[in-house]
């Protein structure tokens, strides 16, 4: 006891702690330091301590009475400790800043609505952190995987009620579908069209043209190169960012020089020239290579036909998969309305390594599909390891910024998903399945047919359709013939043939495009 203070209790082999923390204190009963204790004190009397020779020092001392404190109680204020040991609050902080120093004891807010700053022993805290995330995880009832896909219909604003409108839309579509690889004519086809009323081709040239992103062949043609390759409407293409460029093209392709590039003369002028000149327009192209426009035309879609160049606007990707003789005829979209061209960015570099890739591509995924585990990827193109994707997600979970536990049922590994996502699937679980018909392009990142559905898988073709009703595939559109997955009604097979034939291109559209699916 402390003469004018609170009655303390403590271990016995805490006595020279104490003694050195409070000299001034009087022992009610005469106890004798345990053995391996630290230095003697020696007997001790109910009278006030001697001298203090041998004993720790009082900031050590204090440090050691308040480390275990901390290792029990949880997070607490440097206030509430100071008042269970009589003392007043400056008299602990270098103790505790002692004991953060050595790394035992965290500071921060760590309770709702604590007011000033609390204090907690690091490995409390993160079994505290741990226990938390658990019952987290614990709170979510998993879903079916028919209303998972009825939940991803309605994320992506494919259903027909969620569907967005105006050009200021489309930037965050194209955010959400980032890096996904589907053929050319896809997009602008069926991808695109299906998330936005009244899709217009202008908005897509607008964000391009703005240098906001980017169209670009990431995964380069398999096999040995063709003698004259050029874009199909099958190419494969994706839509970036341009400031990410170069992260995903080092992900999708291995390093190669240029020298080991096999390109028609032609194609090799018109590449060393972009690389010596840097991004050109058509016209620029044509006069320094003094080659013909329709061999600096050939060259280009062989360049891009192979991952190698890219243009400013849309434009440029139109104009070379659509056929010369309808380009001159009816097309608006000409190699002169392109804007520059550019080379590809191909050396590896930092934004290469695969754990810089997975922290880019993590959250693309999460805002891609709302919920991500690993089944999710086998339709995806170039990805990072899952286990490098899987350290980001925990990092994620970790910070407060998603949450991961068992949402999908059926589906084996950890998932993970944004809160936003989680809320959502929540009501709509609640919404009873109202028999509602979607169609989408075989091509649409939503093919998850035979991977989260049970099924066939249907080929990420262009001209492929799939129809869903309440999150099930029932019909499939392959080789024009439209074939049924569940037994259905005569009245139902119609209705579902019409909404798997049911599909009209903008008319600015129909030159490159055809005029039906």
């Amino acid at each position: 006891v402390s003469p004018g203070g609170p009655r303390l209790w403590f271990a016995a082999e805490r006595l020279p702690h104490l003694l050195a923390a409070f000299p001034a204190s009087v022992l009610e009963s005469a106890i004798d330091p345990l053995s391996g204790a630290g230095p003697s004190a020696g007997p001790c009397s109910g009278a006030p301590a001697g001298s203090t020779a041998g004993l720790p020092s009082a900031e050590e001392s204090l440090a050691e009475i308040l480390r275990g404190r901390l290792e029990v109680i949880g997070p607490t204020t440097a206030a509430r400790l100071a008042d269970s040991c009589g003392l007043p609050v400056p008299a602990i902080e270098p103790a505790l800043g002692r004991l953060e120093a050595e790394g035992f004891a965290l500071r921060g807010r760590f309770m709702p609505g604590a007011e000033g700053t609390e204090w907690c022993a690091r490995s409390l805290l993160a079994r505290i952190h741990r226990y938390t995330l658990n019952r987290l995880r614990s709170e979510i009832e998993p879903v079916s995987a028919a209303d998972f896909m009825r939940f991803l219909l309605a994320w992506q604003r494919v259903a027909p009620d969620e569907r967005a409108e105006g050009p200021a839309s489309l930037a965050p579509i194209l955010e959400m579908l980032e890096g996904f690889e589907a053929p050319a004519a896809a997009w602008e086809g069926d991808i695109l069209p299906a998330r936005l009323q009244r899709y217009d081709p202008g908005w897509r040239d607008a964000v391009c043209l703005s240098g906001r992103f980017v169209w670009a062949r990431l995964s380069p043609p398999r096999g040995a190169p063709s003698r004259n390759p050029a874009p199909v409407r099958a190419t494969p293409i994706s839509l970036v960012q341009r400031s990410r460029l170069a992260a995903w093209t080092s992900l999708a392709r291995k390093p190669e020089t240029d020298a080991d590039l096999a390109l028609s003369s032609d194609a090799r002028a018109v590449f060393d020239l972009l690389a010596e000149r840097g991004a050109l327009f058509f016209a620029e192209l044509s006069g320094l290579s003094a080659l013909l426009t329709s061999r600096v035309e050939r060259s280009l879609a062989e360049l891009a036909a192979r991952g190698l160049v890219t243009s400013d606007g849309f434009t440029g990707l139109r104009a070379l998969i659509t056929p010369s003789r309808r380009r001159r005829r009816t097309s608006p979209f000409g190699m002169e309305n392109a804007g520059r061209w550019t080379r590809l960015p191909r050396e590896p570099g930092a934004s290469g390594e695969p754990l810089h890739a997975a922290e880019m591509i993590a959250p693309v995924l999460l805002r891609r599909y709302g919920i991500v585990f690993r089944r999710l990827l086998d339709g995806e193109g170039p990805m990072p390891p899952w286990r490098d994707l899987l350290r980001v997600f925990w990092r994620l979970e970790a910070r407060g910024e998603i949450r991961g536990g068992r949402f999908v049922s059926g589906m084996q590994g950890e998932q993970f998903a944004r809160p936003e996502a989680i809320e959502r699937l929540r009501a709509l679980r609640r919404i009873a399945p109202a028999g509602s018909l979607v169609g989408i392009s075989a091509a649409d990142p939503l093919n998850l047919a035979g991977i989260l559905i049970p099924g066939p898988r249907v080929s990420p073709i262009a001209s492929s359709r799939i129809l869903f009703r309440d999150g099930l595939p029932i019909a499939v559109r392959e080789a024009g013939e439209v074939r049924l997955l569940v037994d259905l009604e005569p009245p139902e097979a119609w209705r579902a043939r019409n909404a798997l034939l049911g599909r009209r291109i903008p008319p600015q559209l129909r030159a490159y495009l055809g005029h039906t699916a």
